[in-house]
């Protein structure tokens, strides 16, 4: 072997070790600037509050602010883009929904694959959904509603948040429990369903229990039911849908956080720290309970656990949305 190979091979190698150096050094100081958490929805809505209440704990475990930026837009998949074309240097995270499993199945020309192209980081949060119905519709009860509905079909009107989002992912699912299909009414939020929902303009609406508890508990709806496998702590005289004969009947909104695909095992280890350090501070539980959430066991409180969990909510989804026929384009 010449010199200058010799020369050459030990310059390649030095090189080698002072990139994976400074791709140590870089994990461990990470970070060193302010991350931007993601919300695909507007300021104010469940996953914006329950965002910037994680953000808040996130940020004393990272010791750096933790940003809560909303990029809105056709039902989460606008903010999801930014986030799969976003540097995977973990400044760049994402909290998703439901609508990150149904997305694939709505919309046919997605401009990414929202299994292969993020990084999973950690479930956080469940909320149970409430079906709702005015004071003017007739029945009062479940088993009510249920012989009502298979009565009057397309005269009940059902309100949703647009295509996509879990108030009208949980109308398809009652409807296809029940066999008949309801006028849908389309808002640009629940918030506007929920004023129409009160003056009687609306018959029924199935929405979170963070938008739904204040009229539950100020008796200015009718509550048929609440769509989790078991009743709630905080509605314990309430029952389910399954135990009122819909069989099978589960959907509640879970909520998952992301960052690009590609990210550093070290700093994935490091935001994965600070979501489980936020999931235990008691202000986080607090706040999060005031909003009916319930936060996932430790047991899901990882990447893998996501990353599962994203596929199976895929599956369970992809052939109840075909079955509706129901696109986005």
């Amino acid at each position: 072997m010449t010199f200058s190979k010799i020369i050459r091979g030990a310059l390649l190698a030095t090189g080698f070790v002072s990139s994976v150096v400074a791709g140590i050094a870089h994990a461990q100081a990470y970070p060193t600037k302010p991350v931007s958490l993601i919300v695909p929805f507007a300021a104010g809505g469940p996953t914006d509050v329950l965002a910037r209440t994680l953000a808040v704990s996130m940020s004393k475990s990272l010791g750096q602010t933790v940003v809560v930026e909303n990029r809105l837009g056709a039902g989460g998949t606008v903010a999801s883009n930014v986030v799969a074309k976003a540097a995977p240097d973990g400044y760049t995270l994402f909290i998703h929904h439901n609508g990150m499993a149904t997305a694939p199945t709505l919309y046919r020309k997605l401009p990414f694959n929202a299994l292969t192209d993020f990084t999973y980081i950690s479930l956080v949060a469940d909320v149970p959904m409430t079906l709702l119905g005015s004071k003017k519709f007739p029945p009062n009860t479940m088993p009510e509603f249920i012989k009502y509905a298979k009565e009057q079909g397309d005269k009940i009107n059902l309100a949703n948040a647009g295509l996509g989002a879990v108030s009208q992912l949980c109308g398809t699912l009652l409807q296809q429990a029940l066999g008949v299909a309801f006028t849908a009414i389309p808002y640009s939020g629940t918030a506007p369903a929920m004023v129409a929902l009160l003056g009687g303009q609306l018959d029924v609406l199935c929405d979170q229990t963070t938008q739904t508890l204040p009229q539950i508990k100020g008796n200015t709806v009718k509550l048929y039911g609440v769509t989790s496998a078991e009743r709630l702590s905080y509605l314990p005289d309430t029952p389910t849908l399954r135990e009122s004969g819909l069989k099978d009947f589960e959907i509640v909104v879970w909520h998952g956080i992301y960052g690009p695909k590609g990210m550093a095992p070290d700093v994935v280890a490091k935001v994965n720290k600070a979501v489980q350090d936020a999931l235990k501070d008691p202000d986080v539980i607090q706040k999060a309970g005031d909003l009916g959430a319930v936060i996932v066991p430790a047991d899901k409180q990882t990447p893998a656990a996501l990353q599962a969990w994203l596929k199976l909510e895929i599956d369970k989804w992809a052939p109840l949305l075909k079955a509706a026929n129901q696109y986005a384009d």
